[in-house]
């Protein structure tokens, strides 16, 4: 047996997937940078500056997941679905940012389902800080539809009851998520009361200036 030529052929198939992994996880962490960017973009209202993050995210993941095509006993390492999760992330936040009700599929990011069902997980958090920072500018309609948004996305995550192995610790995200909906719910109750409370108090003190005209 020449175990020396089965030696080399194995060096060569090491060597091409050593060569993949480092075209991929390169852009992995440029995709995952470009992600984290445009959602504090997002935050900051300055929508061209996300756009172009985010489009700069999907053109380094389209190239991650194009030099592991050939090597899929990488390509689900995990650091690519890191990735694509924080992409989802992203696209999803803009949408609970800008109020857009139709939230893009799967197939719509060219990302696979766990990875797109946990960057709905961490949208939801991105939504509570929208939603406060809506509060914050007394803008407690605005708020509340943020909350009705995120409650939308909760109700998709619960309808996942598979294997962790299967959906990438889902279960664990979508603790998170209700956790902090219902926080947000708590804070949305007592902007609602104040809210209240300041235009009645508004209301009567216009009240009684027409009086003291009349």
């Amino acid at each position: 047996m020449d175990l020396d030529h089965v030696a080399s052929e194995i060096r060569e198939r090491f060597d091409a997937r050593m060569q993949a992994r480092e075209r991929a996880l390169p852009a992995s962490r440029a995709a995952i940078r470009s992600c984290a960017n445009a959602i504090r973009a997002l935050h900051r209202e300055d929508l061209d500056t996300a756009h172009r993050l985010m489009d700069d995210a999907k053109a380094r993941l389209d190239e991650g997941v194009a030099a592991l095509a050939d090597h899929p006993e990488i390509r689900y390492a995990g650091y690519l679905q890191d990735a694509q999760k924080e992409y989802a992330e992203a696209r999803v936040t803009e949408c609970l940012v800008t109020g857009v009700t139709e939230i893009p599929t799967p197939q719509d990011l060219g990302v696979e389902d766990a990875a797109y069902l946990n960057g709905i997980a961490e949208a939801v958090g991105e939504g509570r800080r929208h939603a406060l920072d809506l509060l914050r500018h007394g803008r407690v309609d605005d708020a509340e539809a943020t909350l009705a948004a995120m409650d939308d996305l909760y109700s998709v995550l619960v309808t996942i009851d598979y294997p962790d192995a299967i959906t990438g610790n889902l279960r664990r995200s979508t603790d998170v998520a209700r956790s902090l909906i219902e926080k947000t719910r708590g804070d949305l109750s007592v902007a609602r009361v104040s809210k209240d409370l300041h235009d009645a108090l508004d209301r009567h003190a216009r009240e009684l200036g027409r009086e003291r005209e009349g």
